[in-house]
């Protein structure tokens, strides 16, 4: 399937949002209102979106509450304007949950993972002590647990990526924390009955944000590309927030585990060249590839949900496109190249 490129912020994310009636099936099954936690991140507020477009589409009046701490507050009154209910909350403070409302799904969102080396006690208590207060305030509802790749270890490069019946091997605070995370959902399942879908994703590309983006501004501005972590597995974030939302149909006790990502295992060096030779730029190749990296195994995802709607080498060519142009960036690093799990 192919989409003609975004040129504008306001294209991007009504692409990123785009209404699915899948997606609004699996929603309205839930029979009754749903709640995004961490609403106003890098991914919350077009996958909300995504779930109320979704829910129209199938005519589903059921309300889509999005809870954050919303530190711009133009995104609140842009969520509020697409007929979201926009409630303003710090996740950390144990004190705001019971004014939270009740809910038919949960979409867990909130995570810490940028400035987490020198900050690991905030990083712990994002990452493990916030689930805690959400699965205490939500027992027994199906919910999303948004969570990472990292938590596997690094694999042969030719092995084809860790699946999701593989042991967690997490390397650094960073993704212990997130493992912790899933623990207590898992916990929650087996003293309260919580059904839940634990979503490992690595990793989501959009134009303004990604691994793909990460290397199209490191070419742009003229800086070495480091081909050290010799391979990555990405995907539009589009799919990635359609499977999310629709994989709460699958939620368990204990949780169902899913791995979420692009088919393809694409070389570092490959992504440089391709957006280099779009952008007309040269590119600068440093390190020398190592025999491991992180990469999952998302067949799963796609046998239950399709292959992604945009192609490996149309996203590389928008991204490469919207950097060259002077797009804005979120300025959020991923940090794939990181080894050693210290972000």
């Amino acid at each position: 399937m192919t989409h003609p490129a975004p040129t504008t912020e306001t294209e991007l994310d009504d692409l990123l949002s785009a209404p699915s009636v899948a997606v609004g099936e699996a929603l309205a099954a839930l029979g009754g209102d749903l709640v995004f936690l961490g609403a106003g991140g890098k991914i919350g507020p077009t996958m909300a979106r995504m779930a109320r477009r979704s829910l129209d589409a199938v005519g589903s009046d059921a309300a889509v509450h999005a809870v954050s701490r919303y530190s711009d507050p133009a995104t609140a009154h842009a969520l509020e304007r697409e007929g979201l209910v926009v409630h303003r909350a710090d996740l950390g403070d144990p004190g705001v949950y019971a004014d939270l409302p009740d809910a038919a799904g949960v979409y867990y969102l909130a995570a810490m993972k940028f400035g987490s080396t020198g900050a690991e006690a905030q990083t712990w208590w994002s990452n493990a002590s916030i689930p805690t207060f959400v699965a205490d305030r939500y027992r027994g509802v199906p919910t999303l647990v948004y969570s990472t790749g990292n938590v596997y270890p690094l694999t042969s490069v030719g092995a084809g990526g860790s699946t999701e019946s593989d042991a967690a091997g997490p390397v650094g605070e960073y993704a212990q924390s997130c493992l912790a995370r899933e623990r207590i959902f898992t916990h929650a399942g087996q003293a309260w009955g919580t059904p839940a879908t634990i979503f490992r994703l690595n990793y989501a590309c959009e134009l303004r944000y990604g691994v793909i983006a990460d290397i199209a501004t490191k070419i742009a501005a003229g800086q070495p590309v480091d081909v050290t972590m010799p391979a990555v597995n990405v995907c539009w974030q589009g799919d990635i927030s359609a499977w999310a939302l629709r994989s709460i149909e699958h939620a368990s006790v204990p949780p169902f585990i899913l791995n979420a990502t692009g088919p393809e295992t694409v070389p570092v060096r490959r992504l440089a060249t391709w957006l280099a030779e779009g952008m007309n730029l040269p590119v600068e190749i440093v390190g020398e590839e190592a025999q491991t990296a992180l990469l999952n195994d998302s067949s799963t995802a796609h046998r239950l949900y399709g292959y992604p709607t945009v192609p490996l080498r149309e996203l590389v060519s928008w991204v490469g496109r919207w950097v060259a142009d002077g797009g804005r960036q979120l300025g959020k690093a991923t940090k794939f190249q990181q080894r050693d799990g210290k972000f």
